[in-house]
C-alpha cells in the first residue's frame, strides 16, 4: 500500500518523476479504499523511484522525509498503519544510518527496497553491508519492482510496469540466490511483490543454472534452489488471479503468501474479490489476508 510524503511528492514533481497515481493520492483516498474493502491495517511505503534519484544528499533527504511521514501516519493512526522504511541504497553509509534511525527511533516494521538501483540488483556486492546489517537485525525486506536501467522504452506505448516489473523481480531474486546473499543472510524475511514476478514460471530454469554455471553451483547447489525460494514470502499485489497464484502455489505453501494491493495503482477491493474468486478454504484465505503477516510482524 503506497503513500507519498508531501515533501517527497513535491521533489518528484519538480523533477517530472511523479506519475498520476502519486499526484492524485491523498490520505483520505487511502482510508476510503481500506474501508471499502474491509482492510483494517496497512503497511505503507513509497514506490519507484523511491530514494534513488539525485545526488547522495538528495537521496538521504528523500529517504528521511518518506520515513518520517510513514512514522507520523503510524503515530496518528496506530491501529491502521505501520510502515516499511525507505533507504538511499546507492549511498551505503547513508543507508546504514537510515536503518538505525528508522528502526531504533521511528520503529519501522521493516525495510522497503526496489528490485534494482542504477543497473544493480539486490545481490550486488555493493549492497552487501546493507544486507548484512539487515540480517543482523533480523528484519523484513519488502521489495517492489523498478524500471530497470537495461530495459527502458523497448516497445512504444508499453510501460515498464506491464512486462519489465515482473522480470526485474525475477532478476533480483536470481541475484539474491546466486550472489550468496540468501545463504549468508538467512534471517532476512524477503517479501517479493506481484507473486514473485515471472519467477514461478521460470523456476525450472533457475534450478538448472547451477548446473550450467559451476561458479553458481558453488554458491547455491541446484538442489537448494527450491528450498531457498520456499523460505521467501510473496504478496498478492496485482496478482490476485489464477495465472499468478496457481503458479506460485505450485511452488510455495500458502503460509508464504501475504496480502498486498499496490494501491493506488489498483484498489484493495480488486484484490479481496480476486482472492475470493480463487476458491480458497476459509483457513487459507485468512492466512493470506492476515495470519501470515501477523506472524511475520510479531
Amino acid at each position: 500500500h503506497h503513500v507519498w510524503a508531501p515533501a517527497f511528492l513535491k521533489e518528484l514533481e519538480s523533477r517530472k518523476l511523479a506519475e498520476p497515481p502519486a499526484r492524485n493520492w491523498s490520505l483520505n483516498k487511502t482510508l476510503d479504499d481500506m474501508a471499502l474493502a474491509g482492510v483494517t491495517y496497512s503497511i505503507t511505503s513509497p514506490t519507484t523511484p523511491a530514494a534513488s534519484f539525485g545526488d547522495a544528499e538528495t537521496m538521504r533527504r528523500m529517504a528521511r522525509v518518506s520515513n518520517e511521514y510513514g512514522a507520523q501516519l503510524a503515530r496518528d493512526y496506530p491501529k491502521q498503519f505501520g510502515f516499511f522504511a525507505t533507504l538511499p541504497m546507492l549511498d551505503v553509509d547513508g543507508a546504514l544510518k537510515e536503518i538505525a534511525y528508522s528502526c531504533d527511533v521511528l520503529k519501522a516494521q521493516g525495510i522497503a527496497m526496489l528490485t534494482s538501483y542504477d543497473g544493480k540488483w539486490l545481490g550486488d556486492a555493493s549492497f552487501a553491508p546493507i544486507m548484512d546489517e539487515i540480517n543482523r537485525r533480523k528484519l523484513i525486506v519488502y521489495t517492489h519492482p523498478a524500471n530497470p536501467k537495461c530495459c527502458n522504452g523497448l516497445q512504444e506505448g508499453v510501460p515498464g510496469s506491464t512486462i519489465e516489473f515482473a522480470t526485474d523481480t525475477t532478476r533480483t531474486i536470481t541475484s539474491i540466490l546466486f550472489s550468496g546473499t540468501a545463504m549468508r543472510c538467512p534471517d532476512i524475511k524477503f517479501i517479493f511483490s506481484h507473486a514473485g514476478g515471472t519467477m514461478p514460471f521460470l523456476v525450472e530454469r533457475l534450478t538448472m543454472l547451477p548446473k550450467l554455471n559451476a561458479n553458481f553451483g558453488k554458491v547455491l547447489p541446484s538442489d537448494q534452489v527450491i528450498p531457498t525460494l520456499r523460505r521467501f514470502y510473496y504478496d498478492t499485489a496485482q496478482a490476485s488471479h489464477p495465472g499468478a497464484l496457481l503458479s506460485l502455489l505450485n511452488l510455495v505453501n500458502v503460509s508464504q503468501v501475504v496480502f498486498g494491493t499496490d494501491f493506488p495503482y489498483r484498489t484493495s477491493l480488486d484484490h479481496v474479490k480476486g482472492l475470493l474468486g480463487m476458491g480458497f478454504s476459509l483457513d487459507d484465505l485468512t492466512a493470506i489476508e492476515s495470519r501470515n503477516a501477523r506472524r511475520m510482524l510479531g
